[in-house]
Parts: structure tokens; C-alpha cells; sequence
């Protein structure tokens, strides 16, 4: 339930213990479904918060010579000067705004919901974020990029999101995304919205994966962005 696009099933989602009074729409990386990530977040869960995973739609990837494949958007290269699909991320970026927008006509205001992802799904979550009029509680963005880097700062003019608590994360041994383009990233982001609300976490040792010390700075994270609120 992307938006429109019927092509990707409903969303992997742990439900909150009790009311839920704020939400996590966290969104995987290339390849990959929602499943795993509700599994990981089932083991930090926060009683009042609901976890959302949806699932990218099957499309041809460029970059793994045009396989189908779970994907947000298409991927040319990864390297930094390598062209980007602007057509599919503004796309994929309006369909997690509906999906936010879902959440809130389901009662959850957008200042208690944090968007996240992995990789490809973690550049869609800090683009859509940045662009996005509707504020929110944070972003959690492990192990990617900004994506149409250069399309800021003008692309976040309209934003709600000047003010947004950003939690970074990147393994200082991923092969994948180099850990530069982490750094890089965080210091773009500090350009873009109150530098004294990013905060970047490198991990030693860890590849293009998350780990459970990862985990738990994102619970903290959570803790700290969606306190209970009195009245549950």
C-alpha cells in the first residue's frame, strides 16, 4: 500500500503493545522486503509505538544489469558523480508522504511518527524528509546518502523538516556505500537543517549490515523522539 502503487503488498508491521500513540515507517534497502526489519524492531519495540515496514515495488535495477528486484527506485552506479534516477526517487518519495499521510488520518500526528531505512531505503527517508511538509519526529538513516544532493538546498525550501533530529549510522568497513559517503552526508545535512540535531555514529568493523549496538542506539533514539504521552 505504497501510495498508488498496488504492485508492492501491505506493509510488515508491529503493532504497538498498547495504544499507539506515534509510529516508525522504516524502509528496507535494495533487494530486500520489510520482514526483517519488523523482526529487528520487534526486539526493541517501545509499548506505545507502532513500527511500519512497508515493502519496495519489483523493478528492473540497472545496477545489477536490469534484474528485477525489490527496489524504491532505479540505481545506476554508486559512485559519487554517477547519474541518478530523479523521476523514480521524487516518485517513491510521494508514495511514503501518502503513507505518512495515512498514518495521520489514522490518528498518529506526523510530529510523533520517524521515517527511517537502510541503504537505498535510508537516502529515500532523508530525500522525502527534506522535502516533505509534513514535520516530523526525526529520521533514522543507516548506511547511505542524500540523493539529488544537488538539488539542495532548494529542494528543501518548503520543508517542515529545518528543525529535524537526524540519527546517522554507518559501518566504517561498508563496501557497499563508503563510509565517506556517510560522513559526507552528515556534513551536507548539517547545511540543511540545525547542525546541533545530527547526530552521526560510526561503528567499527561493521560492513553494509546493521548490528545490535546499532539497534540499540536506535531505541534510544526512538525513546528520546516519541516519549509516552500521559494520557495512554
Amino acid at each position: 500500500m505504497c501510495g498508488n502503487n498496488m504492485s508492492a503488498p501491505l506493509p510488515a508491521i508491529v503493532p504497538a503493545a498498547r495504544k499507539a500513540t506515534a509510529a516508525v515507517i522504516f524502509l528496507h534497502g535494495l533487494g530486500d522486503t520489510g520482514h526483517g526489519w519488523a523482526e529487528a524492531f520487534a526486539g526493541i519495540r517501545i509499548p506505545h509505538v507502532k513500527y511500519i515496514c512497508p515493502h519496495a515495488p519489483t523493478m528492473p535495477v540497472s545496477l545489477n544489469m536490469r534484474m528485477s528486484m525489490p527496489s524504491w527506485f532505479d540505481i545506476y552506479g554508486l559512485s559519487p558523480d554517477a547519474d541518478e534516477d530523479e523521476a523514480g526517487i521524487k516518485r517513491a518519495s510521494e508514495n511514503i508522504k501518502a503513507l505518512i499521510d495515512q498514518e495521520v488520518k489514522n490518528g498518529i500526528p506526523s510530529h510523533r511518527i520517524i521515517l527511517g531505512g537502510f541503504s537505498q531505503g535510508g537516502a529515500l527517508s532523508l530525500y522525502t524528509a527534506l522535502t516533505s511538509q509534513q514535520k516530523l519526529a526525526g529520521v533514522v538513516a543507516l548506511s547511505c546518502w542524500l540523493p539529488l544532493r544537488k538539488s539542495f538546498p532548494q529542494a528543501a525550501a518548503n520543508s517542515a523538516n529545518k528543525d529535524m533530529h537526524v540519527l546517522q549510522c554507518h559501518g566504517d568497513a561498508d563496501p557497499l556505500v563508503p563510509f565517506v559517503f556517510g560522513t559526507q552526508t552528515a556534513e551536507k545535512l548539517k547545511t540543511l537543517t540545525n547542525p546541533a540535531n545530527i547526530t552521526f555514529k560510526p561503528y567499527r568493523g561493521l560492513p553494509h549490515s546493521a548490528c545490535p549496538e546499532e539497534m540499540v542506539d536506535i531505541k534510544r533514539f526512538v525513546e528520546r523522539q516519541l516519549p509516552a504521552i500521559s494520557d495512554e
